[in-house]
């Protein structure tokens, strides 16, 4: 039953995000292209911007940071049979990091860099996480080498996006970094509840 709830913690999650960013998404006049290619993620979270339900990828950010430090401690800890150190450690940097998204949107020149920190904390810490769990747990099976190659694909697509902040195509190396960590969100969701079964 305890895989099973937090199975539905991180479900819950992944698809609210999912669902909060469609909706600004197509709420924003603009294309669709454009929105994907020249539009980074936190542009749809900017009070009083372009995007009319900014609190719905606000709040998307802060569900995504709770739910991934509760369900992380409370049993999916329970998976992590080497290396748990550096599980707590990223589990903490990337939670915090997007909970700090989420309550300072981009937008306000006078934190903006709070926000930026934010965002390289849960970027970063999120990946490296994901990379930490494929290697940490008693197996190695499928959950565990898709885990690997999201993590693998984020870390790299940061990586990218870092050194290239000023690149017209910056926020598509941005989606590339973070959707690994929904993606993960709603594979460990299935997982668990498989688990549970």
């Amino acid at each position: 039953m305890e895989f099973k709830n937090i199975g539905i913690v991180y479900l819950i999650a992944g698809l609210y995000y999912m669902i909060a960013e469609t909706i600004c998404i197509f709420s924003v006049n603009d294309t669709l292209f454009n929105m994907y290619v020249f539009h980074t993620i936190s542009d749809l979270g900017i009070p009083n911007g372009n995007c009319p339900f900014f609190f719905l990828m606000d709040s998307a950010f802060i569900l995504i940071g709770l739910a991934l430090v509760f369900a992380n401690f409370y049993k999916f800890k329970d998976f992590i049979i080497k290396h748990k150190a550096f599980f707590y450690i990223f589990t903490i940097m990337a939670s915090i990091g997007v909970i700090m998204v989420g309550f300072i949107p981009w937008g306000n020149p006078l934190t903006n860099g709070y926000h930026n920190l934010g965002a390289i904390m849960a970027i970063l810490g999120g990946n490296l996480m994901l990379l930490t769990i494929s290697r940490s747990m008693d197996e190695f099976e499928i959950y565990q080498k898709i885990t690997l190659i999201l993590g693998t694909i984020g870390l790299i697509a940061f990586l990218i996006m870092f050194f290239n902040m000023e690149s017209i195509y910056m926020p598509v190396f941005e989606r590339l970094a973070v959707y690994p960590l929904i993606i993960w969100h709603l594979m460990t969701g299935v997982y668990l509840l498989r688990k549970n079964q």
